[in-house]
C-alpha cells in the first residue's frame, strides 16, 4: 500500500494541512510552501484511529488547504509499521470525503524532534504542550523542504 510523496509539478506554491496520525490523537498543522513554514493548529481526539470527521471538515474550511500531508509511520529500519496501512487509509478517506489530494511524508523522528522542541520551549515559558500537533508541524516543514527541492 503506497501513497504519492509529491504532485507531478512542484513549481506551484501550495498551502497544506498536515496530520500526525495516531489511534488516540491526531496532530494537525498548517503551512505554505513559499516560506516552507508551518504552525501547529490542533490535536484531535481519535477513537481507535477514527477521528471526528466534522472537526476535520471545520479545519479544512478554516484553513482552505490546496492539499494534505499525512505522516507515514515507518519503522526506524525503513520497513512499514503496523500503523502504516491505517495512516494511508486515513489519507484516502480525507481524499474521498473532502476531495483533497493527500501526500505521504516519512515521519520517522518527527515525534522525537517534537519532544525536543517542547522541552526547549518549556524551559523558557513552562507551558505544557501535546506533541502531536508539533510533530505534524515538523512533518509539514520537512515535506515543504523536499517539495521545494523538487523544482531545483
Amino acid at each position: 500500500m503506497t501513497i504519492d510523496a509529491f504532485p507531478g509539478d512542484c513549481s506551484t506554491p501550495v498551502a497544506a494541512l498536515s496530520f500526525d496520525y495516531g489511534t488516540q490523537r491526531i496532530g494537525v498543522a498548517f503551512g505554505q510552501s513559499i516560506s516552507a513554514t508551518a504552525k501547529a493548529v490542533a490535536v484531535l481526539k481519535a477513537i481507535d484511529g477514527i477521528p471526528d470527521w466534522d472537526q476535520i471538515e471545520k479545519l479544512i474550511e478554516e484553513w482552505k488547504p490546496d492539499c494534505c500531508v499525512v505522516g507515514l509511520p515507518y519503522n526506524m529500519d525503513g520497513s512499514e509499521s503496523d500503523l502504516m496501512a491505517r495512516a494511508i487509509k486515513f489519507a484516502n478517506r480525507i481524499n474521498g470525503r473532502f476531495n483533497l489530494v493527500c501526500y505521504g511524508m516519512d515521519e520517522r523522528l518527527s515525534s522525537r524532534a517534537a519532544i525536543e522542541q517542547i522541552m526547549e520551549e518549556e524551559k523558557t515559558n513552562k507551558k505544557q504542550t501535546a506533541i502531536d500537533d508539533i510533530a505534524a508541524q515538523i512533518i509539514l516543514e520537512n515535506w515543504f523542504n523536499e517539495y521545494n527541492s523538487q523544482t531545483s
